[in-house]
């Protein structure tokens, strides 16, 4: 019951938080300029600012992850750019909408574990920054982008089943199947499941069922998956899952 409790509080934080992000894209155009010693209309950076600040004062939203003020505005103006871009921005998503629906925040159990969940979705993006997947935009640094993927992925953990039907996960799903196959006696061979994953990735973009982006290569796209395969494992340690849910 008291998992029950937080989890709803968890989802009606981060379903504001989604409602924020959604405005900050717009926030670059016109902000009130009701902050204290600064000029809103300066530059979209300082309207964004003042739109966060805003946001704080009013209790719209408030920081997170440890963050002051000040760096919860640079937040946001690193969120105005990650929305600005096409790669990246949709590459995240893509993380968020696959860790919600193949790693939610709960343990085996049914209790909750947002930290295993959170370490999962950072750690991608960073493997994806790694790969080149993704490229960090002007005023943002790698741990933005990571927040960003948590706040949305937060916000997509209650979504009522429908991404149980999407399966948005499934890639993440297929590679857990590699882990599986080659564990044994809990011990996972990880030789065999790198070279597995590699032989995969090979045959699956010779036959035309992955298209390789621009400015990317197999052996990239291999390495990501092999470092998915290990995040993965390490959610499944921290939650007592066998397989992905």
């Amino acid at each position: 019951h008291a998992a029950g409790i937080y989890m709803e509080g968890y989802h009606m934080v981060f379903s504001k938080t989604l409602v924020v992000l959604v405005c900050l894209a717009g926030a670059a155009a016109s902000a009130l300029p009701t902050r204290a010693g600064t000029n809103c209309t300066s530059s979209q950076q300082a309207a964004i600012e003042c739109f966060v600040a805003n946001a704080v004062a009013t209790d719209l939203t408030k920081p997170r992850y440890g963050m002051t003020l000040a760096q919860f505005e640079s937040y946001g103006v690193a969120i105005s750019e990650i929305l600005q871009t096409h790669q990246t921005y949709l590459v995240l998503v893509g993380i968020s909408s696959a860790s919600a629906d193949a790693m939610p925040p709960t343990n085996l159990n049914g209790s909750a574990n947002l930290l295993a969940q959170q370490n999962a979705v950072s750690e991608i993006v960073a493997a994806a920054n790694t790969a080149g997947l993704v490229s960090i935009p002007a005023k943002t640094t790698l741990h933005e982008m990571e927040w960003f993927a948590l706040d949305v992925s937060g916000a997509m953990n209650d979504n009522n089943g429908v991404l149980q039907l999407l399966t948005p996960g499934v890639a993440f799903r297929m590679i857990d199947s590699y882990v599986v196959t080659a564990t044994s006696k809990g011990e996972v061979n990880w030789t065999e499941v790198d070279a597995n994953l590699t032989t995969a990735v090979d045959s699956f973009v010779k036959a035309g069922l992955i298209k390789i982006p621009a400015g990317l290569s197999t052996a990239k796209v291999a390495a990501f998956a092999n470092a998915l395969a290990h995040i993965i494992y390490s959610y499944k340690v921290a939650t007592g899952r066998t397989t992905l849910g």
